[in-house]
């Protein structure tokens, strides 16, 4: 199995598939998967995250010649429903080409140092550094947010910190520091990766009761679990509902979370 990275993201996902699968991954070497867009700006991402992952992982698998393939994708911004707190948006896909499988697997996690910040002393460039667990972490400098004029990737020894500190403010009188958000340079993100593929692992041992093809899994969640005290429906998970990709069948699995009612807490009628 190939795995479309150049970011050593095979550390996090082959042990796991290899494990579980009984194959033999490798990470594919000849393919720039900077191509299809970079966390930098230089590149533009062209397609959304989904089509991005899919064309990442059959290229990898063409230019390798390999029916199997897997492919990472991740984005970064503001978690969708905890307001104001980052949040690292992973996706996993798994293409079997000689079975015509395609099975996609998410972890939105919490779990992350990204930041950016504008800097103008030495002192503010070392407090930002250590917010973000420099060095361990590595940091990117440029002129301003969102500039691509000129960029300095990688960073991850105080010396190399300062110097492009001192060069960016020699040369265009400001710096705007931010997190390196590539897997090898950010081992939070990559333990953040590992999560998704222990997820891909398991929904792809998962088989359909009826075809049993893999990747039996989750396409749909229904809100509605009662609260406990008034009874009324709550925004809370009552159900899930499973489905094969291949024949189709589906299977509703009812209190997902051992839990046939909600607490009050979260009840928009008790809780308003």
């Amino acid at each position: 199995m190939v795995i479309a990275t150049m970011h050593q993201k095979e550390k996090a996902i082959a042990p796991l598939l290899e494990k579980a699968l009984g194959i033999s991954c490798f990470a594919s070497e000849n393919f720039d998967t900077d191509l299809l867009g970079t966390f930098t700006g230089e590149i533009e991402r062209k397609t959304d995250v989904l089509a991005t992952l899919r064309n990442k992982c059959l290229m990898a698998m063409d230019l390798n010649n390999c029916d199997l393939g897997v492919a990472s994708e991740g984005s970064f911004g503001m978690h969708p429903s905890i307001f104001f707190v980052p949040a690292d948006d992973e996706f996993l896909i798994f293409i079997d080409r000689k079975n015509n499988l395609e099975i996609i697997e998410r972890e939105l996690s919490t779990q992350t140092n990204f930041n950016g910040a504008e800097i103008k002393t030495e002192e503010e460039l070392v407090a930002f550094a250590e917010s973000i667990k420099f060095p361990s972490h590595a940091l990117i400098l440029r002129k301003a947010t969102g500039d691509t004029t000129e960029i300095i990737k990688g960073i991850n020894s105080r010396e190399n910190l300062e110097k492009g500190f001192q060069y960016f403010m020699n040369t265009y009188g400001s710096v705007y520091a931010e997190t390196d958000m590539r897997a090898l340079y950010n081992p939070t993100r990559m333990e953040v990766i590992g999560k998704a593929a222990e997820k891909l692992v398991m929904k792809i041992q998962s088989l359909c009761p009826e075809c049993s093809t893999p990747g039996f899994g989750i396409t749909a969640a229904t809100k509605g679990l009662p609260c406990s005290s008034c009874g009324f429906a709550t925004q809370s998970i009552i159900s899930y509902t499973k489905e094969c990709r291949k024949c189709g069948f589906r299977k509703e699995e009812l209190f997902p979370y051992n839990k046939t009612t909600e607490d009050p807490m979260y009840c928009d009628f008790c809780n308003p």
